[in-house]
């Protein structure tokens, strides 16, 4: 990938953020239409612990998100991966995956017990993702809920996603 820097997101981003979330996930059938808005939401809530960017020059091309998850075993701190979104014009030349590795390694550094998602098991599992099906938050399939553990020991209950996620969240 020529010139790909990934860097933390900057206010001045916002917009570019939410257009290149909006053209990832148009027209996909595991799409609801609403994940740039998630990632307004988790911003607005504050929840937004973590949001980087893939650069082409100064071009916004892609966009990782981490925000808070809860465990009902009360064990924390836990982070929720998602929405992950690569403009289509750039899709399929490794963005996702810089995005995503750089985030897991600046996650890390906050030292958390493990991170969550809900997405395709066979694409999440190079990143140390597994499926967890006892788990699954609500209203989430099991078929697709994955965690991978960054210490010892394994959460007993289930996860839930912020509240921003489902729109429950209001400013």
């Amino acid at each position: 990938m020529v010139d790909l820097k990934i860097r933390a997101e900057r206010p001045s981003d916002h917009q570019a953020i939410y257009e290149v979330t909006r053209l990832a996930f148009l027209d996909r059938d595991y799409a609801d239409g609403d994940e740039p808005d998630v990632v307004n939401r988790l911003r607005s809530a504050s929840a937004l612990t973590l949001s980087l960017v893939a650069c082409i020059g100064e071009r916004i091309v892609g966009q990782v998100s981490f925000s808070p998850a809860s465990q009902s075993d009360g064990s924390a701190p836990w982070y929720a991966l998602w929405p992950i979104s690569v403009h289509p014009d750039y899709q399929s030349q490794s963005i996702g995956c810089e995005l995503i590795l750089h985030g897991l390694g600046r996650l890390r550094a906050l030292d958390p017990l493990g991170c969550i998602l809900v997405g395709n098991p066979a694409y999440y599992q190079r990143f140390g993702f597994s499926l967890a099906p006892e788990h699954t938050p609500l209203k989430e399939s099991s078929d697709y809920f994955q965690l991978t553990l960054f210490a010892s020991g394994q959460p007993k209950g289930v996860f839930t996603f912020h509240q921003a996620f489902y729109g429950w969240y209001r400013k």
